[in-house]
């Protein structure tokens, strides 16, 4: 089937048409994409499922077409410039693997604006909430947990998505990732601004305040990112949950059988505080806030680079060769951790031991450890990733150097802030009284003592794991005795 762009008649047509039977409008666009089925229109434009008829493959693309209506041929021309600086802003954000790709943009010969994009293949959590109900914590916690390294991506290149909700966020069938769209039409209109003045962009119910004023900030994403939580968690519109007449949010009395913990419940209505002030201002902060009070262990994501300053630090007494056997609780194979180590590839070292952390626990697919998760972590597992890491830093590195630095900082089992600060500005992780982002952090021996593994980033989940390792080594104490 061939679809007909034309936006006055989209007729189905034979796959070997090159013109409409109805409206003698050209198929094939750039004479390459054959739209087959329209998946999306709005008040700016459609969207179709195509067929990229260059490539023997002949795989799925999206096509998106502009046309802004109601405007002079100023604000048309306008509008032309900024579609060019736009889909080169969105051929950038295509460089991470949860954005879709840009393909081409163009103007084609009926004189619209057009963009072809990376087909994402799944459902949408719009179509996800209705066919398999309101979503629980733990898929909450997940959506957070790979969105919001998104939204820091693109706010870091300048880029504000302007229409986060569930139907823009796609979970990917090929490997179950959440994948970001719908970037192009929302922030082409919004930074055209033409002569739209007074014209909301975005979804009702999901945009933030002072974006419905037309003053978008990256906080009006994180706003977004919240009423689309608290939505996929009642499955009720954000219009019944929210009291007018009190003039705030009343989402708990909606979730019925599905509750949320306290330290969840607080993040979220961060998120969606009105007051700009009051809200989230990063990303990043809000996964700190999941490390803090939720305890999962994180791998901050990339941002710029930046020098470490060194902290000297004493090495610690170290296992020999012969002395380190593998023993796993769970049958992990540690010898690729072993490898890494031995070759001194810190960073895929580090990356490996937080996936055998999470192997270890059964927890690859939600990516991150809950607090029994590291409560309940064998200790033949903690002992054999520890005594790798001592063995091959020749001491300076593992998880029990980490936890006796903590602990000469005046650390216990309780969280305290400013203890924890210090903490991260010993080991390297904190300079200048701020956190450093996961490419900031130096892969070599030269490095701070305990600078690695950067298991412990989560500040709850790094407590509990030093916790872990005391408790541990009483054992073994008493099974000596």
């Amino acid at each position: 089937m061939s679809l007909c762009l034309n936006p006055d008649c989209l007729h189905n047509n034979d796959p070997t048409d090159k013109f409409c039977q109805k409206c003698r409008f050209q198929l094939l666009l750039k004479d390459r994409y054959r739209a087959i089925k329209l998946i999306g229109q709005g008040g700016f434009g459609k969207t179709f499922q195509a067929i990229d008829e260059d490539k023997p493959s002949k795989p799925y693309c999206v096509i998106k077409q502009f046309f802004p209506s109601a405007q002079g041929s100023n604000a048309l021309k306008k509008a032309a410039e900024l579609f060019k600086e736009e889909a080169i802003s969105l051929d950038n954000l295509g460089q991470h693997p949860q954005i879709p790709s840009l393909y081409a943009y163009f103007t084609g010969n009926d004189g619209r604006q057009y963009l072809v994009q990376e087909y994402i293949e799944g459902q949408n959590l719009e179509q996800e909430l209705q066919s398999e109900g309101v979503f629980n914590e733990e898929k909450i916690k997940h959506l957070l947990l790979e969105i919001l390294p998104i939204l820091d991506f693109i706010h870091a290149k300048r880029v504000i998505h302007r229409d986060i909700k569930p139907a823009n966020i796609i979970r990917r069938r090929s490997d179950n990732k959440l994948i970001l769209v719908d970037f192009g039409a929302s922030k082409f209109i919004t930074i055209a601004n033409l002569s739209l003045t007074g014209t909301v962009i975005g979804s009702a119910g999901y945009i933030a305040p002072e974006q419905g004023n037309g003053k978008a900030i990256n906080s009006s994403d994180l706003y977004s990112l919240g009423v689309t939580c608290i939505y996929l968690l009642t499955g009720i519109s954000p219009f019944e949950f929210f009291d007018v007449r009190e003039h705030e949010w009343v989402w708990r009395q909606h979730l019925f059988n599905n509750p949320v913990t306290v330290e969840l419940g607080e993040i979220l209505d961060k998120l969606i505080e009105f007051g700009t002030k009051k809200r989230y201002q990063s990303a990043g902060e809000v996964l700190q806030d999941l490390a803090v009070k939720l305890a999962v262990l994180i791998l901050p994501k990339l941002r710029s680079q930046t020098t470490i300053q060194e902290t000297v630090l004493p090495v610690f007494p170290v296992a020999t060769k012969e002395e380190i056997n593998l023993k796993s609780a769970k049958a992990i194979d540690y010898s690729n951790l072993r490898d890494l180590l031995a070759q001194e590839k810190w960073q895929e070292a580090d990356k490996e031991a937080a996936n055998l952390f999470l192997k270890v626990a059964d927890r690859t697919k939600e990516k991150y450890l809950k607090i029994e998760d590291i409560d309940n972590f064998p200790c033949e597992d903690l002992a054999t990733i520890n005594q790798l890491w001592l063995q091959y830093s020749q001491g300076k590195f593992g998880l029990s150097v980490q936890k006796i630095i903590y602990e000469s900082l005046g650390g216990s089992g309780n969280y305290d802030q400013q203890k924890w600060n210090a903490f991260g500005s010993k080991v390297g992780w904190r300079v200048n009284n701020k956190w450093l982002y996961y490419d900031q952090i130096t892969f070599s021996l030269k490095a701070p003592s305990g600078h690695l593994p950067t298991l412990v980033w989560g500040v709850g989940g790094g407590i509990i794991l030093f916790s872990r390792l005391e408790t541990c080594a009483m054992d073994r104490v008493s099974s000596r005795g």
